[in-house]
């Protein structure tokens, strides 16, 4: 580090380890190439300290439970327990763990799920170096990051009118009903003999077709509107 960095310490977000402590990653991606690609790119920065990179979601549990990373850097696809699966028991089991998503989908049933979860971040694997970086620091500071691109275009579903259940197909209905008695989208698929990738299309036509961000938005505007019964 040269005095130029000492002196002014803004010009460089990443220069605050004499000021602050380093915040600790845990890295969880089921591709090798890409985990130790993300553990490089992260370990170059002196804020940044990666604590582990793993590739399950189960082997992510036991790394928490072992290092108390302040922030888990999730790929939402990952074999047997998916990143956003994942995502909801680090929310339930260690809420003090900060979950940022990193993602090749854009896709808006992945990133409303992934809200509803209630993770700290959703960014995208098209997203550079700086961005990765300055995001884990933001949701380490408690401040909500999400894509540029997923933003705008949640905006443009909020500003689209909630249409009639007519438009609703039957399937997506019965795909409706289970999201009301809180089925996750695996027991859907389980439940209806269908695909899980069939299951996320059917839960992003409702979010759009309804005009809502999420499936907790979905099911309170279905029960408002009479399109599924209350859950008993």
């Amino acid at each position: 580090m040269d005095d130029s960095t000492l002196t002014h310490p803004s010009s460089d977000p990443s220069a605050i380890t004499s000021s602050r402590a380093a915040v600790t990653v845990l890295v969880v991606d089921d591709h090798a190439l890409v985990r130790e690609g993300t553990r490089e790119l992260l370990g170059q920065d002196p804020s940044l300290v990666v604590v582990g990179a793993v590739g399950s979601g189960e082997e992510a549990l036991e790394a928490i439970a072992a290092r108390a990373p302040v922030v888990a850097l999730v790929d939402v696809n990952l074999p047997e327990m998916s990143g956003l699966e994942l995502a909801r028991a680090l929310h339930g089991a260690y809420p003090q763990v900060h979950v940022l998503m990193l993602s090749a989908y854009d896709d808006y049933a992945y990133v409303a799920e992934a809200l509803d979860v209630g993770v700290s971040g959703y960014l995208l694997k098209t997203a550079t170096a700086k961005e990765l970086c300055d995001a884990v620091r933001a949701v380490a500071d408690g401040i909500f990051v999400l894509d540029r691109q997923i933003s705008q275009r949640l905006v443009r579903h909020r500003q689209t009118p909630a249409p009639t259940q007519g438009l609703l197909t039957p399937r997506e209905v019965s795909v409706l009903e289970l999201l009301a008695k809180g089925y996750s989208n695996r027991l859907i698929a389980t439940h209806m003999s269908l695909g899980i990738r069939t299951v996320e299309g059917y839960v992003s036509n409702i979010l759009s077709k309804l005009g809502v961000a999420s499936r907790t938005e979905a099911v309170a505007h279905a029960l408002r509107q009479g399109l599924v019964e209350v859950p008993r």
